[in-house]
């Protein structure tokens, strides 16, 4: 993949995909030199007890969390030390554990090499990022025939340490892609509860937007506008190499093609320069069944835009229809052609 993944958004705070934090897990307390004092028991043997087991840090998926902004501000999680083991042979107690709680869909890797430790997709699911150091043996571990007074028992294992980075990767059946101002936010939040900024200016998404869509009583399916691709966007020129990632968990991808506006050149263009940025990001984007959808048909047609996109899908066999979310014209059946594409992949 290319290295502009490891780009970062700006000062965004809404939306916070990607972090960087470093977990510690706990020592484990050191075990205990005693030796019993009791009354008429003139030589009493060695009681020292074991020293607790130090916390660990585990990493775990929460649904009701949606994005990293914790992480984003809070750099280091460390997890309870063990405590001292005690005469009488009384061991110590144990650290607690430490749970970082992330949103469904992030993944974590390890970030000196690379490899990922987990892919937490569903709710609940636990991953141990680093255990707790083992608690020491205190001296009556030590006590045999030959040796019955030891006068040194052992210390507790160190804790770990490890950078991580964290990237989410939203999960959504449908995503929707194009050009800015292709009309993605205003489909979403004309099928779905969501409600994106919508303007008529470029770049008016500066962050991914997900919303469910209802399509009848039985049938729904999530959806995610991802903020308008241009070309370069897998090297870092506009917003795309900050979202494209979001991209890789979709089922079906949906291209909102703009066909109102002849100043906006050529639709084919317009499409092929969002697949070619699809598949320099990742080939195996282009893999993902692709539906492709001319938008704001209710504001004309010039130069017979349409039947141009329409005869370019049919040549590369890409399903394609047309909607206008203003009026609605379209969208039902699109709806119900997405829910089934999303019923057979899944």
């Amino acid at each position: 993949m290319p290295s502009s993944h490891s780009k970062r958004p700006g000062k965004e705070k809404n939306f916070v995909d990607y972090a960087s934090v470093t977990v510690f897990s706990g020592a484990g307390g050191k075990g205990c030199v005693s030796f019993r004092r009791e009354k008429y028991i003139p030589k009493g043997g060695p009681d020292g007890g074991d020293g607790g087991d130090g916390g660990s840090v585990m990493i775990r998926a929460a649904r009701n969390l949606h994005t990293l902004i914790d992480q984003r501000y809070r750099k280091h999680y460390r997890a309870e030390n063990g405590r001292g083991g005690g005469a009488k042979n009384m061991t110590g107690r144990s650290g607690n554990d430490l749970v970082v709680p992330v949103p469904c869909g992030t993944v974590v890797r390890d970030r000196e090499s690379g490899e990922v430790l987990a892919d937490l997709v569903r709710d609940g699911e636990t991953v141990l990022l680093v255990k707790g150091g083992r608690g020491g043996q205190g001296n009556a571990r030590f006590a045999t025939s030959t040796r019955q007074t030891p006068r040194f028992a052992q210390p507790g294992e160190p804790g770990e340490t490890r950078e991580i980075v964290l990237e989410l990767k939203l999960l959504a059946d449908v995503g929707v892609v194009g050009l800015p101002n292709a009309g993605k936010s205003t489909f979403l939040s004309a099928v779905s509860a969501a409600r994106p900024k919508i303007a008529d200016y470029p770049f008016t998404t500066l962050t991914p937007q997900l919303g469910v869509v209802q399509v009848d009583d039985a049938v729904s399916f999530v959806a995610a506008d991802i903020p308008g691709l241009i070309r370069g966007a897998h090297e870092g020129t506009g917003l795309g190499d900050l979202f494209l990632r979001h991209i890789e968990r979709c089922t079906v991808l949906l291209h909102l093609i703009d066909v109102s506006d002849s100043s906006a050149g050529d639709v084919v263009k317009a499409l092929k320069a969002v697949e070619e940025e699809l598949g320099l990001f990742d080939s195996k984007l282009l893999e993902k069944k692709r539906v492709v959808a001319a938008s704001k048909i209710d504001a004309g047609d010039p130069a017979g835009r349409i039947e141009a996109l329409k005869d370019h899908c049919q040549e590369d066999g890409m399903e394609f229809c047309s909607i206008s979310s203003v009026s609605g014209e379209g969208v039902k059946s699109l709806l119900y052609r997405l829910a089934e594409l999303v019923r057979k992949q899944a």
